[in-house]
């Protein structure tokens, strides 16, 4: 795949110190799926009892490990211990009974290895599409994966499931709930192929609460619409993309759907790690936050907000520090939601640059010029047609996501 690229310039100063989650263990391995030399396999076991749910990528061409995945989720015993592997370098997707095999030759073998029930182990695969999984160099590892455990091994996890990603990511917090402490981790991967419909994003978050499996599965499909489902990278939705949140019950504090301390704090860890997929965007320079109010819904708001973040005019300009809202206005007009020319204004941070579809007759375009140079930029809309609000986040596009992408195969 030729030289790393370096990492990207918005990535966080370093790798997060994450509590350790009860009930969670971690063991990462070389097992050479695709290049030589790096950690590409990560075993995660959780204890008996661990509540776990799911949220998976819409795509027609999901991976088999996808449909295994969401065959499991609040099915089998919850009684009894569970486990998520994951390797990197091959999406084992579009290969066809080839693809199913290999899923279940890794999760019976993983099954085998730490002594647990097939239907309580969890699989995701990313990396390239459309060429067969390896898998006997997966199993051929699981014993010494399941001799390597430990609790406190989550960022050995973080870099394992990586491909194109500059840098692994992270999030984590502490609340207390009654007084008592619970603990939130999680890790993702994620870089390119990403506008996820639920982005080859992975997405693995552990907490020590003690939740049932339908309130944990309300929460995290509720989160996941106003966090992952919010970023767009290069619109293109991937095969494979997966978040899975396990719940090990170890702190004996018990959470509901009315819990809002814990809720506020899970939707914090994904937010958290979903930005950082965007700041890790493939060739990024510019994490950019676009605002939409004013819209006849919030459902066109979101519309209107995805087609100004996946517009390549608008991220090519951004790329190149051109305060071009010109493009923000098409992109408006080809979104497919209500607008009204006459009622629309634009914002560059805050600076007013047009309203009631013209220029503002104070806008300076010097100064405009200057804010676009910063790293972290925010566009915001008004429609001037109701009460409809969305906010969405993306980078730039730059000739780094054509170099990265171009020989990623090789």
């Amino acid at each position: 795949m030729g030289d790393a690229p370096p990492i990207s310039p918005l990535a966080p100063k370093s790798f997060p110190t994450l509590p350790v989650i009860g009930g969670v263990s971690f063991a990462c391995v070389e097992a050479g799926v695709r290049y030589a030399g790096r950690k590409d396999v990560m075993l995660a076991r959780l204890d008996p009892g661990t509540a776990m749910a799911g949220v998976f990528t819409k795509s027609a061409t999901r991976s088999a490990a996808v449909l295994d995945c969401q065959a499991k989720i609040g099915a089998g015993n919850s009684d009894a211990a569970a486990a998520i592997i994951v390797n990197s370098g091959n999406a084992n997707a579009f290969t066809g009974k080839n693809g199913t095999q290999a899923t279940y030759a890794v999760t019976k073998a993983v099954a085998r290895a730490l002594d647990l029930p097939e239907s309580r182990v969890f699989s995701s695969s990313t990396g390239v599409i459309g060429e067969p999984l390896p898998h006997d160099r997966i199993t051929a590892k699981l014993d010494a994966l399941a001799r390597s455990l430990s609790a406190d091994a989550i960022e050995d996890a973080a870099n394992a499931i990586r491909t194109t990603d500059t840098f692994a990511k992270g999030s984590g917090t502490i609340l207390k709930i009654s007084g008592q402490e619970v603990r939130i981790a999680g890790i993702a991967k994620g870089s390119g192929m990403i506008a996820p419909d639920m982005a080859t994003m992975l997405v693995y978050i552990f907490t020590d609460a003690r939740i049932e499996q339908p309130v944990l599965q309300s929460m995290v499909s509720a989160l996941n619409r106003k966090t992952f489902n919010c970023i767009t990278v290069d619109s293109d939705t991937s095969t494979s993309d997966t978040l899975l949140v396990a719940a090990t019950g170890a702190s004996g504090v018990e959470v509901t759907e009315t819990s809002i301390l814990f809720l506020e704090a899970l939707r914090n860890v994904m937010l958290d790690l979903a930005h950082q997929v965007v700041r890790d965007g493939e060739g990024a320079t510019k994490f950019v936050e676009v605002a939409v109010t004013g819209a006849a819904s919030d459902n066109e708001a979101r519309i209107h907000a995805l087609s100004i973040a996946n517009s390549p005019l608008v991220k090519t300009a951004l790329a190149g520090e051109d305060p071009n809202w010109g493009r923000i206005v098409m992109a408006i007009g080809k979104s497919g939601a209500r607008a009204d020319r006459d009622t629309i204004s634009i914002w560059f941070g805050d600076i007013l640059v047009a309203r009631e579809g013209w220029v503002d007759p104070d806008y300076d375009e010097d100064q405009a010029a200057e804010y676009m140079k910063n790293q972290e930029l925010v566009i915001s809309v008004d429609l001037g047609l109701g009460g409809g609000t969305a906010r969405v986040w993306t980078c730039d596009l730059t000739h780094g996501y054509i170099s990265i992408n171009a020989d990623y195969r090789s």
